[in-house]
């Protein structure tokens, strides 16, 4: 497992809860250059007088250099901690959820607010609509396929699209290919309510098709 060191000073931010460290924060990276060059690598994050800090993920190709994923020692980064997390977020969220109109909407995982930094999540239709997941950071996008299995498990929606934002997932290092990660693909056109007004929309990629 890779190590980030922080310098002296910069461990405040974190402790305070900051999920983000950025390269001016970091002394230094201990560990195999194969996993220092891998998006997403889980890391340990400790001070300078190595003291633990953090656990995160470590991604050399961004200009935020690692996501903490928690500050406890005892919790380790793994399938369950993931699925635990979406499990969690649905949770939060799930009366808006049941209560939504079939043609709305709904946010079921919003990024660090619910521990997931970069994983942002719509559902469209409910259990026979679809998933919209947009992953934003190296971080979610190493454990794609347990964040997939918990969406799946805990709506039982089973259709789960990617959308994929060129700017952000290149600048994070990551390809770009928007595409069904299971069942069926969302139509090009459906309609949306939102607010109190509808119009047809692309969930696929936000597009609003004009009136």
């Amino acid at each position: 497992m890779l190590t980030i060191i922080i310098k002296q000073g910069k461990e405040k931010s974190i402790l305070a809860g900051d999920p983000y460290i950025y390269l001016s924060a970091i002394e230094r990276v201990d560990g195999r250059p194969a996993e220092k060059n891998k998006p997403g690598a889980t890391a340990t994050v400790v001070s300078s007088s190595r003291q633990f800090l953090a656990r995160a993920a470590y991604n050399a190709k961004s200009q935020i250099a690692a996501r903490v994923w928690t500050l406890r020692e005892d919790e380790p980064v793994d399938h369950a901690m993931v699925k635990r997390r979406v499990r969690a977020a649905i949770a939060r969220r799930i009366h808006s959820l049941q209560a939504a109109r079939p043609d709305e909407l709904v946010p079921i995982v919003l990024g660090d607010e619910d521990g997931l930094s970069g994983l942002l999540v719509q559902s469209y239709g409910g259990k026979d609509g679809y998933l919209v997941c947009q992953f934003q950071s190296a971080a979610v996008e190493a454990w794609k396929i347990a964040i997939v299995q918990a969406l799946i498990a805990e709506t039982g929606c089973q259709n789960v699209y990617e959308r994929a934002d060129k700017l952000i997932r290149e600048g994070e290092g990551l390809h770009v290919k928007s595409r069904a990660l299971a069942g069926e693909e969302p139509p090009q056109r459906l309609t949306v309510s939102e607010r109190g007004r509808s119009f047809a929309f692309d969930i696929r990629t936000g597009f609003e098709y004009p009136k």
